[in-house]
């Protein structure tokens, strides 16, 4: 005999308060300070507003669950109707409380939302009380624990952490699991223990340990600081002569009055800018090494633009600095280049320099590199000063033991360095760069064994079991604080190589992961490991044991694998929440092998495990890279197979009780389509998940991507998310006709809609226009996805595509009255510009109206063979709604815009309530013109549709407290 399984219907399977959890996450996306972002850079990382809500909400039963389980074919009647949505409304109260950054630490809060967890697993647990695993599969003692399998940055799993659960997370990538590591398995392994090394006195980082409870991590993170202090200190001992203070002197404050009062001054340097150089092609040049510069400028301060002027004298130049306008400086931004790519002009003789012979000096060993420009530190602010030859030559002479060996990807999409001879991650770097690396990462092997003797003295256990055995004494304790003091050291990999710009604006070094590539730079900023700002070690400790302090310590240990997730059963009877890779947008293993050099040379014997291979496995990874398959067809097919086949075990180890869901992020080139959201990588996703035997029981669009530079201006950029909610198809699904599919979209998505746009009666809609879209694929794919298959007229299985084109199809075939469905098609093709007659005639009989009818209903202007269609400022202000005899929802709506513009929520409530038997209609119309005019790039119309769609619920209330449906002075402009 089969047991089914009870499983009540989750919130997130039926309603969110999607406008609130986009607003927290698109606000916690500038928060930088203490933000577990900060612990380490990892790409695309979810904010930990998405994910604390979805986790919730896929674990809180809905209120409408009893009455579903026991009537499923049944309608409910209205008053159970309200109560649930009084009982969502409650829901939504706290997950809009829960995902605000300032409660992300807040027990009061957390703990609110642990016990509704624990409240509806206590009533899933009872409804299966009776079941023959019920031991096993229904503790109400004991949450089931929590897995994701594609981890990542490890935002999910540390939000499932946070919210009450033991949380798994799993990744084939290494750096991915030592971040998650770091995350949630060490904190709460070594929580609420005081720090063991010596109180730093002095200067360096302040230390606050008198008389302190040392809380949480707080004790972690303070060994990490005190260590870290005592390696910079170190560091600077041993190096420190690579990075003198510079003297200004006489000759560099000639002309310049700024530097005046600096002379005979020994200044702390903060960067040192370079140029890329090769031999000049030209024949008289031969010898000289020109500079390949992007650009000339320094700062791009107004009233204080300072920019580099080389100065020829013969054949040799030099390079001085001048401070003036922006104007004067105009010249400067270009340097010497010509074009896009490798296409630069001579300084010598002024002529072209080709790719070609670029490419060929620098894959010839020719290509150098000349100082430009040197920033110092004044006391007042930053200065420029000119090179000096032994600035220059202590850079050039340094001579490093060791540099990572491992190649670059010959993948130009994302790498451009080994185009130009830069074939190694060790060939980014400067000599004098990779001696501070080498330096620091002797340093933290040193600092490992004094964090243990310290350790022992301080009275933890001297078992001598190292952390990656489960040991949690002396020598575990020292493992953990290397893991932070080798990851404050990749992070310094990143703002410390030679493909760092100097930012002219801001005026200082920027790191090189502005984007997800690595690409060629030809002039960079090289900064000071000991300047006290970005690039300097300390600093890069100080954010990341900040990001420590902020980090969750239960009692409640994570648990982190490196695993495949095509192959791992990690997941068995746990709650999946996950973020896949996004089909070819990233290459995380090629990437991640930047920071996995400099991570292996120093926790190798930390983690050997995990650090065994030379370089990040990248065989299995999912993402259909072409350059590593051979074509995009097989890149294609290896992602669709594997995806297939790691959603296949989601869907048969996920806990029964839960649906999974799954993100999946969009590239905004996906979502410009004139059909809708569509795309080959979309499509292909969809596929693999449907495939694998799951049916969605929802989608939630979410704006989960940074909107910085990591996304990169101009570029094909990750826009939002789609969080897909699923449950495991039933075995013996049925199939059914195209027919008859259509016909259940056209019963399902029109209450779907109302419910995403009207939600519990709240002054917000849950879903903001511009989701809308994207929202209403969830039900139409749920319709799609539970059957086995749905049949086209020749027999054939409905392709994934063609069930996305009906169902966005939808949105603009809403039930309109026939000159509102002419202005609607009209304002697609022409907005508020003129069209011809011919075509207007042939549309509106198309819709079953004339160009005459439609102008008598007073929405357009047709005279001469030109139609247009009028703006609401054009709307007549006299106009009576009760005595016009054709009255379509377009002009209801745009005289409402007309009105709330003029006379606000107050004048907008009598219009409605003079025709508030077109008030929902209208409402669907506002929604579908702002979701129009986005997509466009139409701003000033969205804000208008906008304005009505947020306004709508203060609207309803004005025209229900409205006398009458007419007031004297109502339409007076």
């Amino acid at each position: 005999m089969t047991y089914a399984i009870k499983a009540p219907k989750k919130l997130i399977e039926v309603a969110l308060p999607l406008d609130a959890i986009n607003a927290e996450a698109s606000r916690e996306k500038s928060i930088r300070q203490g933000h577990p972002s900060t612990l380490h850079l990892w790409w695309a990382r979810r904010p930990l507003a998405a994910a604390r809500a979805v986790i919730f909400a896929q674990m809180v039963n809905d209120p409408s669950w009893k009455w579903e389980m026991d009537h499923p074919t049944e309608i409910p009647p209205n008053h159970l109707k309200a109560s649930w949505a009084k009982s969502r409304k409650r829901l939504f109260g706290i997950v809009e409380d829960l995902v605000r950054w300032e409660n992300s630490s807040n027990q009061e809060v957390l703990e609110k939302a642990r016990a509704e967890i624990q409240r509806s697993w206590r009533e899933t647990c009872e409804l299966n009380k009776d079941h023959p695993e019920a031991s096993d599969l229904f503790d109400p003692e004991k949450l089931p624990g929590f897995h994701d399998p594609f981890a990542g940055g490890g935002a999910i799993p540390l939000e499932a952490q946070r919210l009450g659960l033991k949380a798994h997370a799993s990744d084939l990538n290494p750096v991915a699991v030592l971040i998650n590591k770091a995350m949630i398995e060490v904190p709460p392994t070594f929580s609420n223990r005081a720090p063991v090394g010596p109180a730093i006195l002095g200067g360096g980082t302040p230390d606050f340990d008198l008389g302190r409870a040392w809380e949480g991590t707080a004790g972690l993170a303070q060994d990490v600081r005190r260590y870290g202090a005592w390696m910079r200190d170190e560091a600077q001992k041993r190096i420190g002569h690579l990075y003198p203070p510079i003297e200004v002197t006489e000759e560099m404050a000639r002309g310049r009055p700024d530097l005046k009062p600096l002379v005979g001054k020994r200044l702390t340097v903060i960067a040192w800018l370079w140029a890329r150089t090769v031999k000049s092609p030209n024949p008289a040049f031969r010898h000289v090494d020109v500079p390949l510069a992007s650009s000339f400028m320094l700062s791009a301060r107004a009233g204080n633009a300072t920019y580099v002027e080389p100065v020829i004298s013969g054949d040799r130049y030099r390079f001085q600095i001048n401070v003036g306008s922006l104007q004067e400086g105009e010249k400067a931004r270009t340097g010497t280049k010509l074009s896009r790519g490798a296409n630069f002009r001579c300084l010598m003789s002024n002529s072209p320099i080709p790719s070609d012979y670029i490419y060929s000096e620098a894959n010839s060993g020719r290509m150098g590199a000349k100082l430009m420009a040197i920033v110092a530190e004044s006391g007042r602010g930053r200065v420029f000063l000119p090179p000096t030859e032994g600035m220059e030559g202590i850079a050039l002479q340094a001579n490093p033991q060791w540099k990572p060996d491992v190649p670059m990807p010959e993948n130009p999409r994302w790498f451009s360095p080994p185009l130009y001879g830069l074939r190694t991650f060790g060939d980014i770097f400067t000599p004098r760069q990779l001696i501070a690396l080498n330096t620091y990462c002797d340093l933290i092997s040193e600092v490992r064994a004094r964090i243990e003797r310290d350790a022992i003295t301080a009275g933890m256990s001297d078992d001598g079991r190292r952390l990656s055995a489960g040991g949690t004494g002396a020598a575990a304790y020292a493992d953990a604080v290397s893991i932070y003091l080798a990851i404050a050291l990749s992070r310094l990999t990143d703002i410390c190589n030679s493909l760092c710009r100097w930012e002219v604006t801001k005026t200082q070094v920027r790191n090189l992961f502005g984007r997800h590539a690595i690409p060629m730079l030809w002039d960079f900023a090289e900064n000071n490991v000991f300047g006290d700002a970005a690039g300097d070690y300390a600093t890069s400790l100080a954010n990341m044991a900040k990001a420590l302090d902020r980090l969750p310590s239960t009692t409640c240990n994570g648990v982190v694998a490196q695993a495949d997730a095509q192959t791992q059963s990690i997941s068995e009877r746990k709650v999946v929440s996950t973020d896949p890779p996004y089909y070819a947008n990233i290459g995380y293993a090629d990437l991640s092998d930047f920071f996995y050099v400099w991570l292996r040379k120093t926790l190798r014997d930390v983690c050997p495990n995990l650090f065994a291979t030379i370089s990040v496995p990248k065989a299995e990874e999912l993402v259909a890279t072409p350059y590593r398959h051979g074509s995009n067809e097989k890149a294609e097919a290896f992602f669709m197979t594997g995806m297939t086949e790691a959603m296949h075990r989601l869907a048969e180890q996920a806990h029964p009780s839960f649906p999974t869901t799954i993100y999946y992020a969009f590239k905004q080139s996906e979502t410009d389509g004139a059909d809708g959201t569509t795309s080959t990588g979309w499509e292909t996703f969809l596929e693999a998940v449907i495939r694998a035997g799951f049916a969605l029981t929802g989608t939630w669009p979410m704006r989960t991507e940074l909107a910085n530079r990591m996304i990169g201006a101009g570029t094909n950029a990750l826009a939002s998310s789609i969080v897909l909610v699923c449950r495991p198809r039933p075995h013996n699904a049925a199939t059914i006709s195209r027919r008859a599919f259509i016909r259940e979209l056209n019963q399902v998505l029109p209450d779907a809609l109302d419910e995403m746009t009207r939600g519990s009666g709240d002054d917000r809609s849950p879903v903001a226009p511009v989701d809308l879209s994207q929202a209403i694929i969830g039900p139409g794919m749920a319709v799609f996805s539970k059957y086995a298959a749905v049949l086209e007229a020749d027999g054939k299985p409905m392709t994934v595509s063609t069930a996305l084109r009906l169902i966005n199809r939808f949105l603009a075939e809403d039930d309109f009255d026939p000159d509102t469905q002419f202005c609607l098609h009209w304002f697609e093709q022409n907005g508020w510009g003129e069209g011809r007659f011919g075509d207007a005639d042939t549309l509106t009989r198309a819709k079953g109206t004339s160009v005459e009818g439609v102008k008598q209903s007073g929405v357009i202007h047709a005279v001469g063979g030109v139609v247009r269609l009028l703006k609401w400022a054009d709307y007549p202000a006299d106009w009576e709604p009760e005595t016009d005899f054709r009255l379509p929802v377009w002009e209801v709506l745009h005289q409402l815009i007309r009105v709330f513009r003029t006379q606000g929520e107050a004048g907008a409530g009598e219009v409605l309530g003079a025709v508030a038997a077109k008030a929902e209609v209208t409402r669907q119309l506002a929604y579908r013109l702002y979701t129009l005019c986005e997509r466009a790039g139409r701003a000033e119309d969205a804000r208008a549709y906008n304005e009505i769609i947020t306004s709508w619920s203060a609207i309803e209330t004005a025209a229900a407290k409205a006398a009458g449906p007419k007031q004297a002075s109502l339409f007076d402009a």
